[in-house]
């Protein structure tokens, strides 16, 4: 088995890019979800959930800025890291309360004309602290905007799986992209990834951090912002939870045990028993 592909969120929710290759450090994989989009008014982070359009919010980084753009909307610059005074903001991931630095008014005023209601930009910096809430979490264990978890695996055949299924119902096929994983895999049998306790590439350990269930955000088209209805029907058929038939689950949660080091394209995936 490989990493055929390593994708990067660099804002929360925001449309994804694709690397050849990503470091690591204590919250992750760096440059994933170091950014989020809040209410102006009370900090609570917004996502494609309720506001699907931010699937057309084009992400791009270099090594101290990042760029957000949209055709027909121009585009905006904000350093990635907090030069000077530092402004700070109570925010909110679910139930996760934090501290983020206020990001510069230019971006909020270009989120807020694109997505019509009044938002900021944070970003992780020297104040951000959130631990991980889970029984599969250490103490050391940390997590940026992420909703829970530092990465999110899906194996090659895990889709095609899926795609098998929808063809035989006469749907359309559908991308990885929306299902928004970090680090997808080549080379193993479908839903695979379900029962990997512990893998390691290039090595850098990461530890099974249970299921990955999905919500609506899988049936937003993330080029064109549009919302269906599959795959959720379809997945809701033999990929519920056995424990909570509520969840639906595609994918696995990942923590990163080991919390320096950089995973490529074409890296070794290997088994840990």
């Amino acid at each position: 088995m490989q990493l055929s592909a390593l994708h990067l969120y660099p804002v929360k929710s925001c449309r994804g890019l694709s690397v050849t290759s990503v470091d690591l450090d204590a919250f992750g994989l760096v440059g994933d979800r170091r950014f989020m989009v809040v209410n102006a008014a009370d900090g609570q982070f917004i996502t494609q959930r309720t506001h699907p359009r931010m699937a057309l919010i084009e992400t791009t980084l270099s090594v101290d800025t990042l760029i957000l753009s949209s055709p027909n909307h121009g585009d905006v610059s904000v350093p990635r890291r907090t030069h000077g005074l530092i402004t700070t903001r109570p925010v909110t991931v679910w139930h996760h309360a934090a501290i983020a630095d206020d990001c510069d008014d230019a971006a909020a005023e270009w989120l807020t004309r694109f997505l019509g209601q009044s938002v900021r930009l944070v970003r992780m910096g020297t104040a951000f602290h959130r631990p991980i809430k889970s029984k599969q979490a250490s103490a050391n264990d940390a997590v940026s905007f992420a909703d829970g978890y530092p990465a999110l695996i899906i194996s090659e055949g895990s889709l095609d799986h899926l795609n098998d299924r929808l063809i035989a119902q006469q749907h359309e096929t559908l991308p990885m992209n929306r299902f928004r994983p970090n680090l997808v895999v080549s080379g193993c049998e479908a839903f695979a990834e379900d029962g990997w306790l512990h893998l390691m590439i290039n090595q850098v350990v990461l530890r099974h951090a249970g299921p990955c269930a999905r919500c609506a955000v899988t049936t937003i088209d993330q080029l064109t912002a549009d919302r269906g209805l599959e795959p959720l029907p379809t997945l809701a058929a033999y990929r519920r939870d056995p424990t909570d038939a509520t969840k639906i689950n595609f994918g696995v949660n990942l923590i990163n045990e080991t919390k320096q080091g950089t995973l490529r394209i074409g890296d070794r995936v290997i088994i840990i028993p």
